[in-house]
């Protein structure tokens, strides 16, 4: 089940809101600008289906979100527990970093723990299978996968180099949660 968990920086171990609601995520999400949806496929989509077959199935809203936010680069993205390198993935992503444009993902199957780090709260957001998450350019974030990866997501790009990260130094995701397999 899709959740958001709410924390002010300093205390960790303290959340301060739990959401598990998907309206109620997306409203306390839209609060600070950030985007959460849940799609539905337009088609059935197979285990171990193409990328093709994937874009097929979600086209209608990729193309919405093409036209309203100016995407240029689509992909789908899949990481499973037996990746050779999935430890190097995981702790890579789990640095807190920005980006220069917005970083969108729709889960397809599987999940991923995106935290956002805005202002002086921490948003950890668990995006599962239907949800669409959009955080905006410059936001402060990390993402977990968890030590077991099971995911598969589409991912949309302003820039047609694909993920580029900046990272900020900041120790901080270390003190919050990770995901739990």
């Amino acid at each position: 089940m899709s959740s958001l968990t709410v924390y002010h920086e300093s205390a960790p171990e303290q959340p301060l809101k739990l959401l598990c609601h998907a309206e109620d995520i997306a409203a306390t999400l839209a609060e600070v600008g950030v985007r959460f949806e849940r799609w539905q496929a337009s088609a059935p989509i197979a285990p171990g289906a193409s990328q093709d077959e994937v874009l097929a199935a979600y086209a209608p809203q990729i193309q919405r979100l093409k036209d309203e936010q100016g995407y240029v680069t689509v992909d789908v993205v899949s990481l499973t527990a037996d990746h050779p390198q999935k430890d190097e993935l995981r702790a890579k992503f789990l640095d807190e970093h920005r980006h220069g444009e917005d970083e969108v993902r729709f889960f397809v199957a599987g999940r991923g723990l995106f935290t956002l780090h805005i202002e002086d709260h921490v948003y950890a957001v668990l995006c599962e299978k239907n949800d669409l998450i959009s955080v905006p350019a410059g936001t402060r974030h990390w993402f977990d996968m968890g030590e077991r990866p099971h995911f598969v997501a589409i991912r949309l790009f302003n820039n047609p180099e694909g993920w580029v990260a900046k990272f900020t130094g900041d120790e901080i995701a270390k003190r919050f949660p990770q995901l739990e397999d």
